[in-house]
């Protein structure tokens, strides 16, 4: 992945002298187990330990050197170990392992602590939205189906529906870091033949990994499923994302990204603030579902294992988890910071929408339902033809009747949002042990609203 996206503390771990560094402990831990059950001397053990090599740009490029010898990663990696640690002691390296009893058990090490990030990072985001759900809770907007205003909503509703879906993005974060929080050490067609079921026990507990059965190498749907999760926060991310987006366009301008000191919208044009972190967002989720595919396409490898898989893993498990942690953090950073024009979500409210309260009215007063709908579909034709108000219009209809306080009931906006704090209710109805995860909540919100939204606007809403 291109450093552009890669947060440094997941580059970490998937950098070369991390995924070396991990090999030579599963290794390291291997003679140690083997030293447990009687296998190698415990003093070999211990000499094998405290002779163990740094893993440093040195020790990588040695193994690089040696692979363009052997053609065979791990080869090289183990003929370089044991050079470092010198015969007799050295010959305990690897013994009764085959390549993917350390790959595989390494790199599940690796993804439990990505997962870790990830799911760190998801709670993050769903915190900045809870905070700026019950900040906007109360703050009226137009709700629209097929990009058409519909009914009412409010811009809390929609971030309580943006953080429930995080949380349970968190849900499959947890459940993939249980898919693949595991290891074995079972040779080469994980039948045990040539190492002990203990020294494979001993290993995945120093590592904090479950001892799974196994061919020759982990089943992939565990990394299948970690893959999937990362694909399924790119696209909640890009969920919001998009209806950032679509809010900010000029004709609509109801929500802003934010914008720095010193930032440029544009090379050309100055008046330019273009949602350029949205846009990049969706687009990076593009790519987290591209690697979700191939994920899939990894779970089948041919009898006990072939290699189809490891070169795809090479790219798409590091890059998967670095580009997900990056959506996390920089989603995070787009809803704190996210700018909500209030009085402009306001005005864009067109009266309407509160053509349902009305043909429910004319139901009430004893209209066909058929009839009732065909009279308000009319006046809404009209009103939007002519600019006049719908509630107007429908004053002026003989077919209408309805008295003025009838009509006011009909155009009352808070009452068509009265239930809006149901969607906070589902917040506060969270498992209390996802709740305590979730971290302490900011004490410095970034987002803001430039004009108060009062509710309970009646008819003559502009």
């Amino acid at each position: 992945m291109i450093r552009r996206y890669s947060p440094a503390d997941m580059a970490a771990l998937f950098s070369d002298e991390s995924r070396l560094a991990t090999w030579l402990e599963v290794e390291l831990l291997a003679v140690e187990g083997h030293a447990a059950v009687g296998t190698v001397p415990a003093a070999d053990a211990a000499a094998v330990r405290r002779r163990a090599p740094k893993v440093d740009a040195q020790f990588v490029a040695d193994v690089e050197d040696r692979e363009r010898v052997t053609n065979h990663d791990v080869a090289a990696f183990v003929d370089v170990v044991q050079a470092r640690i010198g015969e007799p002691e050295a010959s305990w390296i690897h013994y009764g392992l085959t390549s993917s009893d350390v790959v595989d058990t390494a790199q599940c090490a690796t993804l439990a602590r990505s997962a870790d990030l990830l799911v760190e990072a998801a709670g993050e985001l769903f915190v900045a939205l809870r905070e700026r759900a019950e900040e906007l809770i109360d703050v009226p907007v137009a709700g629209r189906t097929h990009g058409m205003q519909a009914e009412p909503t409010t811009f809390g509703a929609k971030f309580a529906l943006w953080a429930l879906q995080v949380d349970r993005d968190r849900t499959r974060l947890r459940r993939a870091r249980r898919a693949v929080a595991v290891g074995k050490l079972s040779g080469a067609v994980g039948t045990y033949s040539n190492v002990d079921p203990a020294v494979e026990a001993y290993v995945c507990h120093a590592l904090g990994l479950e001892p799974v059965p196994a061919t020759q190498v982990i089943a992939r749907d565990r990394h299948a499923e970690y893959l999937y999760a990362c694909a399924s926060v790119g696209a909640t991310v890009e969920l919001i994302a998009t209806e950032v987006r679509l809010l900010a366009r000029t004709e609509v301008g109801e929500v802003e990204e934010p914008f720095s000191e010193g930032q440029k919208g544009s090379s050309a044009m100055p008046h330019k603030r273009n949602p350029v972190l949205s846009e990049r967002l969706c687009g990076l989720a593009r790519l987290l579902r591209g690697y979700a595919g191939a994920g899939f396409e990894d779970v089948a490898l041919w009898h006990e294992r072939d290699i189809s898989h490891s070169s795809v893993e090479r790219v798409a498990l590091p890059d998967a988890s670095l580009l997900a942690c990056y959506v996390l953090r920089q989603a995070t950073a787009l809803v704190s910071g996210l700018a909500v024009h209030a009085d402009r979500a306001r005005a864009n409210i067109s009266d309407l929408v509160f053509s349902q309260p009305v043909l429910l009215a004319l139901v009430d007063r004893g209209l066909a339902r058929d009839d009732a709908y065909r009279i308000v579909q009319r006046d809404a034709r009209v009103a939007l033809t002519t600019g006049r108000p719908l509630a107007e219009v429908l004053a002026s209809d003989p077919e209408v009747p309805l008295d003025a306080d009838e009509l006011d009931a009909a155009f009352d906006l808070d009452r068509m949002l009265r239930h809006r704090r149901r969607f906070l209710d589902a917040l506060v109805a969270l498992d209390a042990s996802d709740a305590a995860e979730r971290g302490p909540a900011s004490s410095d919100p970034r987002g803001r609203i430039d004009q108060g939204a009062p509710t309970g606007t009646r008819r003559g809403l502009p």
